[in-house]
C-alpha cells in the first residue's frame, strides 16, 4: 500500500485554539507538519459561554459552529500552505470540533460538538470526517476517550508495560500492558489543565498557569485538597469519560466557599495536586503496578511543575513525555484523530469497547464531502 496522508484537527477542552497535524501512513503513522491557530477572542470567550447553560443558547450555538467551521478550516489551509501541498494530495481530515457538552451518563446520554464539517469541507476542498463520539455513544458507550485506540495502535510494545497519560483540559490514560494477551485500559482520570486554566482566568487574567509559575509559588491546602479528591467521580470505576463542564468553576467555588480564605497561589498549588494525584493514583489502579513506563502528552506535558509531581508521585517509574517513544508531545490528539480519519476512510474501527463500554468497535465518523 502506497503511503497516504490525513489531517487531524481539534481544540481540546482548554479552547485555547486548534491543533493541525499533517501525518503520513505508511502505514505506521509519522508527523508531516503541524500548525496552532489561536481562536479569535471573541470565538474563544463565546466557546467558554457555551460551556455551561446560558440565555439565547440555540442562536449562539448556531453560529458558533459555523465561526468554529471557518476557523478549522483556515487552519488547515495554513497548514497546507506550510507543507506546499495542494488539497487533493490529502485523503482525508478528521475534525474532534469543539466540545460544547458531554454528558456521558443518564437515560438520553450525549455529547456535542461544534464547527460545521460542511463548512471545512466547502472551504479546504478536502473530504471531512467529523462527529466521531456519537456512533459509540449509540452503542451504550461513553463515546470517550477515543485516543486509546490510537496509542495502542502506536505506542504499545511487546514485553513493556506503558501508560500513555494525555492531559489536556481533562486527563486521560491508556494502559498498554506488554503481554499480547492482555487488554488494553483507558478513561478519563478528572481535571488535567481546565480548573488551573479557569483560575489562571480569574487571578491572572491569563489563560493559563505558563510553566506552572503560579502553582510553584503556593502551598498546598490539605483540607481543600482533601475536599476535591472527596468528589464521587474519582471513586467510580471504568468506563468513565468527564469534562469540563462537570469539572467546571462553579465546582471549584462551591468548594472554596466551604474552604473558607485560601491564597491564591496555594489554590492553583492545590489544583495542580489534585490532577497529579488523581492521575498517580488512577495509573496505579488500572496498571497493577507503580513502576510501568508513564508517557505524557498534551499541554500538561509543557508543564515542568506537574510533571515534577507526577514524578514525585510515582517514584518507581519512568515517567517521560512520549516524545522518548518518538511523536511529540504536543501533536499526539491531532495525530489521533487524523489515524481516525483514516480509519473511518477505510471502514475500519475506530473505538475500542474495553474502553468506552460500546457494545462493539464501530466505524466512526461520518463524511462530509467538498462536492
Amino acid at each position: 500500500m502506497k503511503p497516504e496522508l490525513f489531517i487531524g484537527a481539534l481544540s481540546g477542552t482548554s479552547i485555547d485554539g486548534i491543533d493541525v497535524a499533517l501525518v503520513r501512513f505508511d502505514p505506521q503513522p509519522a508527523l508531516v507538519a503541524s500548525h496552532s491557530l489561536p481562536y479569535p477572542e471573541e470565538l474563544r470567550r463565546e466557546l467558554l459561554a457555551l460551556g455551561t447553560p446560558g440565555e439565547n443558547e440555540i442562536d449562539r450555538l448556531g453560529r458558533a459552529d459555523v465561526l468554529a467551521g471557518r476557523c478549522f478550516a483556515q487552519a488547515v489551509n495554513e497548514l497546507l500552505a506550510k507543507a506546499a501541498l495542494p488539497p487533493e494530495a490529502v485523503g482525508a481530515v478528521g475534525s474532534h470540533g469543539q466540545t460544547i457538552r458531554h454528558r456521558p451518563a443518564g437515560p438520553a446520554a450525549f455529547t456535542l460538538q461544534i464547527g460545521d464539517p460542511n463548512v471545512i469541507a466547502a472551504l479546504t476542498g478536502i473530504p471531512v470526517v467529523a462527529d466521531f463520539r456519537r456512533k459509540d455513544m449509540a452503542l451504550g458507550g461513553q463515546g470517550a476517550p477515543l485516543v486509546p485506540a490510537f496509542h495502542e495502535a502506536v505506542f504499545r510494545a511487546a514485553g513493556q508495560d506503558r501508560v500513555v497519560v494525555n492531559i489536556g483540559g481533562i486527563a486521560n490514560l491508556t494502559v498498554l500492558p506488554g503481554r499480547a494477551d492482555a487488554p488494553i485500559a483507558g478513561f478519563d482520570t478528572g481535571p488535567g489543565n481546565t480548573l488551573m486554566d479557569a483560575w489562571s482566568r480569574r487571578v491572572l487574567q491569563q489563560p493559563m498557569d505558563r510553566d506552572g509559575a503560579l502553582a510553584a509559588r503556593g502551598r498546598l491546602a490539605p483540607a481543600l485538597l482533601a475536599a476535591l479528591l472527596a468528589d464521587p467521580y474519582f471513586k467510580k470505576t471504568p468506563p468513565k469519560s468527564t469534562g469540563p463542564e462537570y469539572f467546571s468553576p462553579a465546582w471549584l467555588e462551591r468548594h472554596l466557599t466551604a474552604a473558607g480564605s485560601v491564597a491564591d497561589a496555594d489554590v492553583q498549588a492545590t489544583l495542580l495536586a489534585l490532577t497529579a494525584q488523581t492521575i498517580a493514583t488512577a495509573i496505579r489502579q488500572a496498571a497493577g503496578t507503580d513502576a510501568p513506563g508513564v508517557f505524557v502528552c498534551g499541554g500538561g506535558a509543557n508543564n515542568p511543575a506537574l510533571m515534577a509531581a507526577l514524578r514525585g508521585l510515582l517514584p518507581r517509574a519512568a515517567v517521560d513525555r512520549t516524545d522518548a517513544l518518538g511523536v511529540a508531545a504536543g501533536w499526539v490528539e491531532a495525530m489521533a484523530f487524523a489515524w481516525l480519519a483514516r480509519q473511518r476512510w477505510h471502514a475500519q474501527p475506530g473505538n475500542s469497547p474495553v474502553v468506552t463500554g460500546a457494545q462493539r468497535p464501530a466505524v466512526l465518523g461520518g463524511l462530509f464531502l467538498p462536492e
